[in-house]
């Protein structure tokens, strides 16, 4: 943390950064100035009592001048050597409160559905745990504890914990932390096994026998699955599909789990949307509402079909793990299965730039081939 020896021109001179940025006082140990990427510069005070952080902003530097800021730290500061209550709780900086202030703050950056397990877990595993304390005096044993206390349900664990970090970065930056704080850093997850699960070939040629027999009794539950088998996307992307993102032999999806990203289609699958009545905007309309057909109504009629073909414990979601498998086990490499599937890993994404376009269609070209059980 920078300490130089502020003044009234200094603390104008300096500039906002993309990051929250500190400055201490060399003047006044324990005190400083918070300068936020918004610009706004704010008067802090940071020290320690028995092993205790003691964190409290003390005003505005554009209401508050920088010698009433001084001599307030300084009176806080002599409370706090002499073991006196200086820095009372304030409920502003309980982390239910600032919690609820992160989930405002974030809300227009998450999808309504992440907002709702994001507050889901917030409520459920996060709150009980923390609920009344100073959001400045968590610390990274507290955080450790309470990641350990979810022993039995790690999953629960594993996901709550990227909600609480948003919480103390968010936390920071408001100015209820110091700079670069954050507990939760270097968390680590619990080891979970996997629970891929991929169709083998007899599986398949099963599952494509059901298909056709439920094609005759109703054929859209039949194309979201093919389209599913075809294509590697997520359930919620085929079955929220506009027909506006089909367009040059290719889906564009606007949003996407991972962003933005665009499907590269096979001869197959852009048959299978050929075929399909264009009655609505949706390319899946409900027969009840005027939005796309419900996740109830597509699970249902799978849980129908994957149990004619008895696959009773397959997911929807395995049969994007069977087109990515078929993809590796057919040549394919990581990078073009990885395009295939729209992975956003950053590593992964360094090695797709040489690729073109060209190879990542031949390759959804030879899934669709491979899954309709033709000879290449």
């Amino acid at each position: 943390m920078a300490s130089i020896r502020l003044t009234d021109a200094r603390i104008k001179a300096l500039e906002p950064t993309q990051n929250t940025r500190d400055v201490r006082d060399a003047n006044l140990r324990g005190f400083g100035l918070r300068v936020l990427p918004s610009g706004r510069k704010r008067y802090f005070i940071h020290t320690q009592f028995k092993g205790q952080r003691i964190w409290k902003l003390i005003g505005d530097a554009d209401q508050t001048s920088l010698a009433d800021a001084r001599e307030s730290a300084r009176a806080v500061l002599a409370a706090v050597r002499k073991g006196l209550p200086a820095v009372a709780s304030s409920d502003e900086t309980r982390f239910e409160t600032v919690a609820e202030e992160a989930f405002r703050s974030q809300s227009r950056h998450w999808k309504p559905s992440t907002l709702k397990v994001n507050r889901w877990y917030l409520n459920n595993q996060i709150l009980p745990w923390f609920r009344g304390r100073q959001i400045a005096d968590i610390t990274r044993k507290d955080v450790q504890d309470w990641f350990m206390s979810l022993h039995a349900t790690p999953v629960a664990a594993d996901r709550s914990a990227p909600v609480l970090s948003v919480i103390m970065t968010q936390a920071e930056i408001f100015g209820h932390r110091p700079a670069g704080t954050n507990p939760c850093r270097g968390i680590r997850r619990n080891r979970r096994k996997g629970r891929e699960r991929f169709l083998s070939e007899a599986e398949l040629r099963r599952l494509g026998e059901v298909l056709s027999l439920h094609a005759t009794e109703r054929q859209w539950p039949t194309d979201i699955i093919t389209l599913l088998l075809l294509t590697g996307c997520r359930a919620s992307e085929i079955r929220t599909l506009q027909w506006r993102d089909f367009r040059d032999g290719h889906l564009h999806l606007r949003d996407s789990k991972t962003g933005p990203r665009i499907v590269w289609l096979s001869t197959s699958s852009r048959d299978v949307l050929d075929g399909l009545p264009k009655t609505s905007r949706w390319v899946f309309p409900s027969p009840r509402t005027r939005g796309p057909v419900s996740k109830t109504a597509v699970e249902s009629h799978w849980f129908r079909m994957r149990s004619d073909a008895g696959l009773n414990d397959v997911r929807l979601h395995d049969l994007r793990h069977t087109y990515a498998s078929l993809a590796v086990m057919t040549g394919e490499t990581v990078p073009v299965v990885g395009r295939l599937l729209g992975h956003k890993d950053s590593e992964t994404t360094l090695k797709y730039a040489h690729l073109s376009e060209t190879a990542v269609r031949d390759a959804a070209d030879m899934m669709g081939i491979f899954l309709e059980g033709k000879d290449s």
